[in-house]
């Protein structure tokens, strides 16, 4: 009589499944003793029933060969970890490394070098482009730089004011008056002269 193939799902009968798992359990027994027996492995099996009842199998003793496999689990997770890491490492080693080349060939075209790899005309548009930008930048900072310079001598000339009323103070003069240093330069103003055309001798 051929038997069939046992169809890979739960056994719905309770009492066919109770059959089926003693005559498995027992061969997977019988199993792990034969291959630690003639392989000199060491094995270790543990199985519950489906009633919470322990069935177990050890060549040697099943706690320590528990501590055995969470040691060697727990050297091989440090190992792959650490395998990991390197090649996250590697990779951004190669990322950093195209990153610092393409930034080596913008400050070349930046410094007017290495146009020729600019194949064509928007290339170099865009390198005027960032040019002029920057310029913008710089001036712009350039001019916030004058403004706190004169904001600084403007400070510096209040201070030498107070400090000059006060030694004029301690030495009896009177206030100087700084509007006078301030006046400004009045222009002329032009006078109109009229004129009229005479033809003939002039009159006594």
């Amino acid at each position: 009589m051929v038997r069939g193939k046992t169809q890979m799902k739960r056994i719905e009968n309770a009492a066919s499944r109770q059959v089926t798992f003693s005559k498995r359990r027992n061969g997977l027994l019988k199993k792990a003793f034969e291959l630690s027996v003639l392989c000199d492995a060491e094995v270790a099996l543990i199985v519950f029933s489906p009633r919470g009842k322990l069935y177990e199998f050890s060549s040697s003793s099943v706690s320590k060969t528990i501590e055995r496999y969470q040691k060697r689990a727990k050297d091989l997770g440090t190992k792959g970890k650490a395998q990991d890491d390197a090649q996250h490492l590697k990779e951004d080693s190669s990322s950093l490394a195209k990153k610092i080349e393409l930034l080596e060939v913008s400050k070349r075209k930046l410094l007017g070098d290495s146009l020729e790899l600019c194949s064509n005309i928007d290339e170099l548009q865009q390198v005027e482009n960032q040019l002029e930008r920057s310029l913008t930048k710089i001036r712009a900072r350039k001019n916030q730089l004058f403004r706190e310079q004169i904001e600084k001598l403007r400070e510096e000339e209040r201070y030498q004011l107070e400090e000059n009323a006060k030694l004029r103070k301690k030495c009896g003069l009177p206030p100087s008056d700084p509007s006078s240093k301030q006046r400004e330069v009045v222009p002329r103003q032009s006078v109109e002269v009229e004129t009229e055309l005479f033809i003939g001798p002039p009159k006594r």
